[in-house]
């Protein structure tokens, strides 16, 4: 779903960059271990992973992600593929993390057991993902949807796994330790103007929505969704929470 790298980075990479670390810090990487980031899109928890001297492979379906990462991190071992078809033999890692990633999945409990395969015994599977409402940018979004009504049919409150009660649920048998935090970042905009311009780069559901309106839709989109944002005439920040599961492999 996801196009352009730079787009990505525009509308999500403000908030998932500041967001690699907290996660990496919550799963344990270091130096010398060997990581697989699964769903890795543009690299912003590749990077922070190879930036702390850990050995980084990364599986994305999205041949323009894998280029770009191959650009950006070109000592990364970057391959076009699926969370749930990993071209990577059994216990090959030590740790498998999935960044913003679950949702994507056509099947998140298939991919949670492929990242379980391949890592070893007593290796780290960890996930991440958007509270509901903790996400503010989502939740405003996902708000003037609902307030256009059919005209504007809601896409981002369809997807699941945006609670601790969802994402816990996709670690089944084989796994021990399941431990889960909330993790918080701020991201900063000059403006609302870059705000709706993020949002109409066509990254995700919620960009595929934008582009769906027609003219008085989208006008009527912006005015509404500018309210929901508290009618900003300056610089805002907005908090985006996620909710973090790790575990073992038993």
């Amino acid at each position: 779903m996801f196009t352009s790298d730079d787009a990505y980075d525009k509308f999500m990479g403000r908030f998932s960059v500041p967001l690699a670390p907290l996660f990496a810090d919550f799963a344990g990487i270091e130096g010398g271990l060997r990581v697989l980031d699964v769903g890795a899109g543009p690299g912003a928890l590749a990077a922070e992973l190879a930036g702390r001297g850990a050995s980084v492979s990364t599986a994305d379906p999205s041949e323009a992600f894998v280029a770009a990462l191959q650009r950006r991190l070109p000592d990364v071992d970057a391959r076009a593929a699926s969370a749930e078809e990993l071209p990577w033999p059994d216990e090959h890692f030590d740790a498998a993390l999935a960044q913003l990633v679950l949702t994507f999945m056509s099947d998140a409990r298939a991919g949670v057991r492929e990242m379980r395969r391949v890592v070893r015994p007593e290796g780290t599977v960890a996930v991440c993902m958007w509270d509901r409402e903790g996400m503010e940018m989502l939740a405003a979004i996902g708000r003037t949807q609902q307030a256009l009504g059919s005209e504007a049919p809601s896409t981002e409150a369809r997807t699941l796994y945006r609670t601790r009660e969802e994402i816990e649920g996709v670690f089944g048998d084989g796994f021990a330790d399941v431990t889960t935090e909330l993790l918080s970042v701020e991201a900063g905009y000059t403006g609302f103007d870059e705000f709706w311009d993020a949002l109409n780069g066509q990254i995700g559901p919620a960009g595929a929505w934008a582009a769906s309106l027609d003219g008085e839709q989208r006008a009527r989109a912006r005015e509404e969704l500018m309210r929901q944002l508290g009618e900003p005439d300056g610089p805002f920040t907005l908090t985006g929470r996620a909710w973090a599961t790790r575990a073992t492999r038993a």
